[in-house]
């Protein structure tokens, strides 16, 4: 009767307890997402964020813009894709939405209906559904007239600066310039710039001229002229661009298969069973601990001060990093390596480093191979941040495209182009791992 008071005493305790961390564990997760909600600032979070700059951000990632400029101090005209020089309509040529009126007016026609007509140091913007807006450049500053006496969201106006965004583009009136925008979907001038004799034409045409016997320019092929137009593209620069992706690879290459050339050697001192001085085992590994316990990123920043910026600079933080990363996992293969095929090579009368070479190398084989292709294909991806640090490969035109704030479609083409670059790795790694084992489990 005791025994049957204390099992249910206790059966009692046991699902009293069971009850309690049912309902702690539960309330201890949401305290922590309260204090994730508080500690992050949120709620501040949700305040500063700006969705009409991230509209415009993501927009511009897959379209493209074409300038409409007016300079308020000469009267020059001027019409750019996405603004820049290597982007100009040669003069007296326009796109057919652009229309030249008289001496010093010109009237842009929008998307969705949407008019502008630039007239001097004056503005009008026809917008459907809401009305005239009117603009001029004065001394005083700009003089804005609106449909109504509150002005919508979509427009900012200060004396000094007057923005107006819509769906059917933008609108930027300082005293320097007048500045209309239409957006347009795809990465214009991607194939051919302006100054080439092969803009405009379709992928037929362009066929066409390959086939025909007529050269378009002198002295070469039509496939070879489209061919370089293609790649000494001024404004997309894929020349530099392709150039920049074979740096990054590069890049992860050389820090990858230098840290294995380094580790391996230095592994054999750190495994139990290849070295007998405890010293020397625990120095190298705390060498392997320290390497690897700080990040390439901070490695980088140090051989970026100590030897200045450049691709070999990257290749070097990948190179220390992965020594450490690659010993430990080495030294942990060697340990595990079965000592009965070292004697079986030995009982043939081979040295030290035949024993090495013909009894341990052929058992670690798989390990090294696979653990190296996967390094190399992660290192890929870190090349790329390293990169924008280090002033090399294709990271590098990554930030500078982010850092103009404007040339966002770029920014697509190279994320786009570190995809297809890390799928690829991907892809040639895997195969080479899955050959490569096979051919060893082989005994080829």
């Amino acid at each position: 009767m005791t025994m049957a008071r204390e099992a249910g005493f206790d059966a009692s305790g046991f699902f009293r307890r069971k009850k309690l961390m049912a309902f702690a564990v539960p309330a201890a997760i949401l305290a922590y997402f309260v204090y994730i909600f508080f500690a992050f600032d949120i709620p501040g979070l949700a305040e500063r964020a700006r969705m009409d700059n991230a509209r415009i951000l993501v927009a511009d990632s897959y379209s493209y813009k074409t300038h409409v400029t007016r300079d308020n101090r000469t009267g020059d005209l001027s019409i750019a894709v996405e603004g820049e020089n290597k982007g100009t309509w040669p003069e007296g040529r326009s796109p057919d939405w652009v229309t030249p009126e008289g001496e010093d007016r010109t009237r842009v026609a929008l998307r969705h209906g949407h008019e502008v007509v630039i007239e001097g140091d004056a503005m009008r913007y026809d917008v459907p559904g809401y009305g005239l807006i009117t603009a001029e450049v004065s001394r005083q500053g700009i003089d804005l007239r609106l449909p109504s006496n509150e002005p919508p969201d979509w427009i900012s106006a200060s004396n000094a600066r007057v923005d107006i965004t819509t769906e059917g583009g933008r609108v930027t009136l300082t005293r320097a310039r007048t500045e209309v925008m239409r957006y347009a979907f795809g990465w214009e001038l991607f194939w051919f710039t302006l100054d080439s004799p092969f803009h405009g034409q379709s992928f037929g045409e362009l066929a066409g001229l390959v086939v025909s016997g007529d050269r378009v320019v002198e002295g070469k092929s039509n496939l070879a002229a489209i061919l370089h137009d293609i790649w000494n593209n001024r404004m997309w620069q894929h020349k530099d661009v392709m150039w920049a992706i074979f740096e990054t690879i590069l890049m992860a290459f050389l820090g990858t298969m230098g840290a294995a050339i380094v580790a391996l050697p230095l592994a054999f001192a750190a495994a139990r069973n290849f070295s007998p001085l405890m010293a020397v085992r625990a120095m190298v590994r705390r060498v392997f601990d320290f390497v690897r316990g700080v990040d390439a990123l901070i490695w980088t920043i140090i051989l970026a001060r100590a030897f200045g910026p450049g691709p070999l600079t990257g290749a070097l933080a990948i190179l220390i990093t992965d020594t450490g990363t690659f010993g430990k996992l080495f030294s942990e293969a060697l340990e595990n390596v079965d000592r009965r095929e070292i004697e079986g090579v030995q009982s043939t009368g081979a040295r030290p480093l035949q024993r090495y070479r013909f009894g341990v190398i052929p058992q670690i084989t798989p390990v090294l191979l696979s653990q190296l292709l996967y390094y190399l294909e992660s290192n890929t991806r870190s090349a790329t941040i390293i990169g924008a640090i280090t002033g090399g490969g294709i990271g590098l035109l990554l930030t500078q495209a982010m850092i103009t704030q404007k040339d966002w479609e770029e920014v697509s083409y190279y994320i786009i182009l570190i995809l297809i670059m890390v799928m690829v790795m991907d892809t040639v790694s895997g195969w080479l791992r899955r050959r490569l084992i096979a051919a060893d489990d082989s005994g080829v």
